[in-house]
């Protein structure tokens, strides 16, 4: 697997936005609603989600991801990121909460903070997000396989057949 980068909502500011901001105009049982379809969604599929309660910027966690994939373990890294933004509520976009992530997952703190500080994955990034509007991502998470590709959380049997569809073959049923 490679993770490709997109801007989901890059004009979020460094300390991030409150939910009921970014919602303001919509009826709070609207929001609420979308919080529990998340929330059912991520339980079918056997996902933690917390409360949210603000967004974040992600585009430095994004460079922290794309530095993280060149370390032994580092894959683990979208997982605790993952956590962290979803379940703990947790600033992505804020130096200090990286480096502590990237830490958690045995990475060197030092080095994921002078990545971080230098942007030396910035140009990295920006072509994973050129590459993103190229296949007319509009959404996340897309999972793209030979050229095809779905848009959004999806049930096992979809990503399965996007799999198979790409020339892979099926997982036997009893795994």
């Amino acid at each position: 697997m490679v993770w490709t980068h997109f801007p989901l909502h890059p004009e979020t500011p460094d300390e991030g936005r409150s939910l009921t901001d970014v919602f303001s105009g919509r009826p709070a049982a609207e929001v609420e609603a979308r919080q529990a379809r998340m929330r059912d969604l991520m339980a079918q599929e056997g996902l933690p989600y917390g409360q949210r309660t603000n967004t974040y910027n992600s585009r430095l966690a994004q460079e922290l991801g794309k530095w993280a994939d060149t370390q032994p373990h580092g894959a683990r890294l979208h997982d605790a990121l993952f956590r962290a933004y979803f379940v703990d509520g947790k600033n992505i976009g804020n130096l200090d909460t990286l480096v502590e992530i990237a830490e958690g997952m045995g990475l060197s703190g030092s080095e994921a903070r002078a990545v971080l500080t230098s942007r030396r994955l910035k140009s990295a990034v920006d072509a994973d997000w050129e590459r993103s509007h190229a296949f007319g991502i509009t959404g996340v998470p897309t999972f793209v396989a030979n050229g095809r590709g779905v848009v959004g959380a999806q049930p096992y049997e979809v990503l399965e057949r996007l799999v198979v569809l790409a020339g892979g073959k099926p997982r036997p049923a009893h795994e």
